[in-house]
């Protein structure tokens, strides 16, 4: 079941991505865990807390951050298996646990800006997927630049995502990508 979950989920986002009007609507599951964490960070790690203490808090706070994403898919899951369409139901919601076409297409930015657009659009494009500062890079570097980004967060954002979904369902794709 949680193999065909990764597989559809794949299909969709890969077809679809995450749509502008959902993240408009509810955010996106990378900006709640984001929310959580600060949350954590701010009422866990107090600067005056002896370190001993504060090594304990952030062992509970990482435990609060893998455990409340897993039950929440778990939770989930389970109430969707008995409902008609279920699976294909926690499928679109493991799609936001992807990032295939989001990334294909920023790439693809690049690419498009070094054929048509010039280096300066090139490195526009290509500061959206790196951190680092394009300003300095030939195109050479630029296309280095996306071709690194793409291999990164073709492991972060696609494979092990799909792996830990294909392995644990909503529940497994959900504690890996908090």
């Amino acid at each position: 079941m949680s193999v065909l979950i990764a597989f559809l989920s794949l299909a969709v986002e890969f077809a679809l991505g995450y749509p502008d009007w959902l993240f408009r609507a509810i955010g996106h599951p990378v900006t709640w865990f984001g929310r959580l964490i600060s949350f954590l960070d701010r009422r866990l790690n107090r600067a005056t807390d002896p370190d001993a203490l504060r090594r304990k808090r952030g062992v509970q706070a990482l435990l609060v951050i893998v455990l409340v994403p897993a039950i929440i898919g778990l939770g989930v899951q389970i109430l969707f298996w008995f409902v008609p369409m279920g699976l294909v139901i926690t499928a679109l919601l493991a799609t936001s646990l992807l990032s295939q076409k989001s990334l294909y297409e920023h790439v693809e930015a690049v690419a498009d800006a070094l054929d048509t657009g010039g280096l300066a659009l090139a490195r526009l494009a290509v500061s959206r997927i790196v951190g680092r500062d394009p300003e300095t890079l030939d195109r050479a570097g630029v296309c280095r630049a996306a071709i690194e980004s793409l291999a990164e967060n073709f492991s972060d954002g696609i494979v092990a995502p799909a792996f830990w979904t294909g392995v644990g369902g909503l529940a497994g794709g959900a504690a890996y990508k908090a």
